[in-house]
């Protein structure tokens, strides 16, 4: 592609052009904007090179060498002397093309098939994610063995294009994100901020329900704070800069640990208290480049459902199966079953004692294999202050998505010196476990709409209930099936409009209501409700007070209509 893409534009400046998933893309600085058009051109000058049987020929070459050759590539000389020194530097030529890339590459163009590639897209990205740099063009490309597994993949990117979240959240009214105001930023419709409180209002009764106690901490700290968590020294990058006041800076915080630490602290604690679970929906704020901000996927504020477990070492295993236990059941709660687990294991660069890693590690593997969850290891996956555990769920569109995470800290529990007073009178160091189920709302309700493409089962839904009356006479009795159904705590839309019945049928249908209540003459001399589902079954004449009783039922349930 980057020789085809070159043959039109002599001068352009290559970038880079790593794999991805499903494809790959290459990023080029280019003397104007491409078309849509210019794709298929490109696409041409594709397929007409891979009719020839060039091969792909490595050659390892020296620093001096490579500078010389890509002389005129500034993006290239720039990843060149980030090489560290004795890093072997290896180039690929296919045709008049030369890259630098470590390989490896089939033998020969030939073993490419020309009917089973498309490119999709161009995007802008600024060269290395900083908006600091030069805006480039990046072309997005999928590839596969044949015809036959293209084309199943480009009908899979249609229905991901049909659920995309970002659209969706603008038909249904769910959310708006204002650039103007702040990019990255999410604003809550009334809508989106009723699914919101459902799943906020079904999270704290789990919690209550699984022995947690619930935190409210501040938004912002002293720089102390996050200097005695490391925050500063590791995570800075990713954190807003500081405010004066007092002539003391304060930062907003991209993480809840170090409050919830703070708060330990607040008196000697026993083995006796041991295990306290605490929990918090706690909005942080973390700097994501501009180029990489993406929906409900990547923003920089959001609320995360995170917890801290503080316990002893004889009770990690018992807290680490209770956890994948309650993980398990809010995630069958929401319509996920398809569930891997990753084990990550120590790095080569970490801190804390080797029988605190080990007896971690082993309690997190022995919990997975004890609810018979499958995992994979990750090898020396883990962060450098514990080992944990990821689980991944997948959707209706077999995309996997990494949620949950069980995580170890051996490090601020020494940076802040945290104890308890043990049995034997003495004060040691308690295990802490970070722990997030739903990990960020904000994208977890960016997965749970492209899931469902905006069909909430009925106990997400914003409105459960459309009423419909089938002309103006029949406006009073609707109203008062209103009135009772909303005495019944149900979420329900009176459609009193102008339009025709068969308009307002169709308009709630498009909202993705699960339920069109119809009332005309027959329902309201029998004081009864007819009602069409998502499958467009209609049910007649049934008793209002029948039609509560289903639709409790389903909530209660937790059934997908």
């Amino acid at each position: 592609m980057a020789e085809a893409v070159i043959s039109f534009f002599p001068s352009a400046k290559t970038a880079i052009g790593p794999p991805i998933q499903d494809g790959f893309y290459y990023d080029f600085e280019l003397p104007r904007a491409l078309e849509e058009g210019d794709l298929l051109d490109i696409e041409e000058k594709m397929k007409n090179i891979l009719q020839k049987k060039y091969a792909f020929l490595s050659q390892t070459v020296s620093r001096e060498e490579a500078h010389e050759l890509f002389a005129d590539q500034p993006y290239k000389l720039e990843i060149l002397n980030d090489l560290p020194e004795g890093e072997t530097i290896t180039i690929y030529t296919v045709d008049c093309f030369t890259d630098l890339c470590r390989g490896p590459h089939v033998e020969n163009t030939e073993q490419i098939q020309p009917q089973a590639f498309r490119l999709l897209s161009v995007a802008g990205a600024y060269w290395r994610g900083d908006e600091r740099n030069t805006m480039l063009q990046r072309i997005y490309a999928t590839a596969w063995e044949n015809k036959e597994q293209l084309d199943i993949h480009l009908a899979r990117l249609k229905e991901v294009a049909k659920r995309d979240h970002r659209v969706l959240g603008k038909v249904l009214d769910l959310f708006s994100i204002h650039d103007e105001s702040g990019p990255g930023l999410v604003y809550w419709h009334p809508k989106g901020g009723r699914i919101r409180t459902i799943i906020e209002d079904f999270w704290r009764k789990e919690h209550y329900k699984n022995g947690y106690e619930l935190l409210y901490t501040p938004h912002t700290g002293k720089s102390w704070l996050w200097q005695q968590s490391g925050h500063l020294d590791y995570y800075s990058e990713n954190m807003y800069p500081p405010m004066q006041m007092d002539r003391m800076d304060y930062y907003i915080k991209p993480m809840n640990c170090p409050f919830h630490i703070m708060i330990y602290k607040t008196k000697t604690r026993s083995y006796h208290e041991l295990p306290l679970r605490w929990g918090e929906l706690g909005t942080v704020y973390r700097y994501e480049r501009s180029g990489v901000l993406h929906g409900l996927f990547r923003v920089r504020g959001f609320t995360q459902d995170d917890a801290h477990i503080f316990c002893t070492p004889a009770q990690v295993y018992d807290e680490i199966v209770e956890v994948l236990r309650f993980s398990l059941s809010i995630w069958n709660a929401f319509g996920f079953s398809d569930i891997t687990a990753y084990l990550a294991t120590r790095p080569t660069k970490s801190v804390g004692k080797g029988e605190r890693w080990d007896t971690a590690t082993k309690a997190l593997e022995k919990a997975l294999t004890s609810q018979n969850i499958p995992f994979q290891i990750d090898e020396g996956g883990g962060a450098f202050y514990g080992p944990k555990i990821d689980l991944k769920i997948k959707d209706v569109l077999q995309r996997e998505w990494q949620m949950t995470t069980i995580q170890f800290d051996f490090n601020l529990p020494e940076r802040f010196q945290m104890t308890f007073v043990d049995a034997d009178g003495k004060e040691k160091q308690p295990y802490m476990i970070h722990r997030a189920l739903l990990g960020s709302f904000e994208r977890f309700l960016g997965i749970l709409i492209e899931h469902y493409a905006g069909a909430f089962p009925l106990w997400l839904a914003p409105v459960q209930v459309a009423i419909i009356p089938v002309a103006q006479p029949f406006f009073s009795y609707a109203s008062s099936i209103k009135d009772v159904l909303q005495s019944e705590e149900l979420r329900v839309f009176l459609d009193l409009g102008n339009d025709r019945m068969g308009a307002k049928i169709r308009k709630a249908r498009l909202e993705r209501i699960p339920l069109q209540i119809i009332v005309g003459e027959q329902e309201q001399s029998t004081n009864t409700v007819s009602y069409r589902d998502r499958q467009n079954k209609q049910h007649t004449n049934i008793s209002v007070d029948l039609f509560i009783d289903l639709l409790k039922e389903k909530i209660m349930h937790k059934e997908v209509l």
